[in-house]
């Protein structure tokens, strides 16, 4: 299933992938489009279209669905694997929202709404197509497969055994479909995407001329990982600079801010740091062979596309990651792909008894996420976090307070004399 705002004429494809061959099997043209409503939606909340669209879903967690019997209406599945979407008068509903205005409940309740359509239309379309194969796997992409909570509503109540999401599931991701489409033309081995650290990487050496660039005072010390348990179990933020960047819209450990997710007021801070709207959560990372005992919901979940709930006796430990519905969309570690992970994930463990770490993406509000050494200097240079690791080596805030409170009264001696 792939489901989009637009196509090149099409919103949305349902078919049947075989040996190599594609078989389509439904098609909805333009203009009717699930993703195109949602858009429509979040410029009416105030927020930008094909772009934020993450906040709408986030914000219907604070709502009730409303006017859900309007969009049923609004919204609606054709019987032949497409489906209706009629024009929507949205002030009708909530008045529209100006960039920075507050929301109100109508505006939660209208997020709901069209949260829970889209849910809904999702079961149906995916009926119709396990009815045509028989299927017991779906895979999805498009813009509208990245929302991570119509995903888990998939995979819980629909008809596939298992569900598979490309971590770039928009736009940017058919640049990857068209190589891998080229690459298997030309006879070349397609392996299972187990990563999607598919960016640029520095080496140690290139990251140390960075920092002596910068002129840091840097830390190597025997483990990183070690190293930046010690600060988040102090309850410090630490930016987390590791290999290759991800490709897609989710820090998945590459390029992430990390913290502690005990505490949870953490969440606020986190917030406040990257410029976000408090009402939007931050995610945990966890050992995929620990996520059963903390979290309910699709498992292995690599690249942060499904939501899970989270378990009782759980809410108030790693209460900076439960999001007000009482669910988490967790990334699960694997130990062989992402070993230095593991590592940081039970060293914390060790200090803290938690398994989980708090795991967001490392930029502010309105920059891209960080992918080379400078993007991450500069955002540690204008983010107020603990520590910066880059690689192998550290550079701790309270060195450069200290560093520039010693340069400071070397100035002020040299002026007294």
């Amino acid at each position: 299933m792939v489901l989009d705002g637009r196509g090149e004429r099409a919103s949305y494809l349902a078919g049947r992938y075989v040996d190599g061959l594609l078989e389509t099997l439904a098609t909805q043209p333009l203009p009717h489009s699930l993703g195109l409503l949602y858009e429509d939606l979040t410029e009416h909340l105030g927020f930008r279209r094909s772009s934020d669209e993450y906040k709408v879903m986030a914000l219907a967690s604070y709502g009730e669905p409303e006017f859900l019997p309007d969009f049923r209406a609004a919204v609606r599945t054709d019987g032949e694997g497409g489906f209706l979407v009629e024009p929507v008068e949205w002030a009708a509903f909530a008045p529209r929202l100006r960039d920075g205005e507050g929301w109100k409940p109508a505006h939660a309740a209208l997020a709901a709404s069209v949260q829970r359509r889209l849910e809904e239309v999702l079961l149906e379309l995916a009926a119709w197509l396990h009815a045509r194969t028989g299927d017991d796997a779906l895979t999805m992409a498009g813009g509208v497969a990245l929302n991570c909570v119509a995903n888990s509503r998939l995979w819980r109540d629909g008809p596939f055994e298992r569900i598979w999401v490309q971590p770039a599931a928009g736009d940017a991701g058919t640049a990857l479909g068209a190589a891998l489409h080229v690459a298997r033309g030309l006879g070349d081995e397609v392996e299972p995407m187990r990563t999607a650290a598919l960016g640029r990487e520095w080496s140690s050496r290139e990251l140390v001329g960075w920092l002596d660039r910068a002129d840091l005072p840097y830390e190597r010390p025997r483990s990183i990982a070690e190293a930046a348990a010690d600060v988040l179990a102090a309850d410090g933020v630490v930016a987390w600079f590791q290999g290759r960047s991800e490709y897609g819209p989710r820090a998945l450990g590459h390029r992430s801010l990390l913290a502690n997710p005990t505490r949870p007021e953490n969440l606020e801070r986190l917030n406040d740091i990257k410029g976000r709207e408090q009402f939007r959560p931050v995610a945990p990372m966890v050992l995929a062979e620990r996520a059963a005992e903390i979290f309910d919901g699709p498992l292995p979940s690599p690249f942060m596309l499904f939501t899970h709930r989270v378990r009782l006796g759980w809410h108030e430990r790693i209460a900076a990651v439960v999001h007000v519905d009482g669910t988490a969309r967790i990334q699960t570690v694997d130990r062989v792909e992402e070993p230095l992970l593991a590592q940081l994930l039970e060293a914390f463990e060790r200090r803290t008894g938690v398994p989980v770490v708090v795991n967001t993406s490392l930029n502010t509000a309105g920059r891209p996420m960080v992918d080379d050494p400078r993007d991450a200097l500069e955002c540690f240079g204008s983010a107020p976090v603990d520590a910066l690791v880059l690689g192998p080596f550290v550079v701790r805030r309270r060195a450069l307070t200290s560093g520039a409170r010693d340069v400071a009264e070397r100035w002020a001696g040299s002026r007294a004399a």
